[in-house]
């Protein structure tokens, strides 16, 4: 499964903070990546595009001797996304599930704010409109 590369590769934290680097630039040339990334030299700035790269997360356009890299929307980012996305749409529903109704109908609008309307099922619209609570 082309994911459990990819969370094996998100489990670095120097990876993580590439992918950050990579997804506020667009496009990045391996010296400007590891000019930005501290905590470890250039080589190993290196070795973990390798991985990102292998791993699905990260695509390379060679340009010369250059080479930039960029987050690879297509590739397992994809996989990565929709696992996580499952998990907690599953997660939240099962949250909502176990709550009683007389709690869902206590939840202020602002918890409500951004959760998909299957887990806001709990919390009828007119309270959550008015912003009134039942007694």
């Amino acid at each position: 499964m082309n994911s459990d590369l990819a969370f094996d590769a998100l489990a670095d934290p120097v990876r993580r903070e590439i992918l950050a680097v990579l997804a506020e630039t667009e496009e990045c040339s391996s010296g400007a990546l590891a000019e930005r990334i501290t905590s470890v030299g250039r080589t190993a700035v290196s070795s973990h595009l390798r991985v990102l790269k292998i791993a699905g997360l990260v695509s390379e356009r060679r340009a010369g001797r250059f080479r930039y890299y960029s987050v690879d929307p297509s590739g397992s980012a994809k996989d990565v996304l929709a696992v996580l996305h499952q998990v907690f749409r599953t997660g939240l529903q099962s949250v909502n599930d176990a709550v009683p109704e007389s709690v869902n109908d206590a939840v202020p609008e602002s918890v409500n704010d951004g959760v998909p309307e299957s887990v806001n099922d709990g919390v009828p619209e007119s309270t959550a409109e008015s912003g009134d609570r039942p007694a």
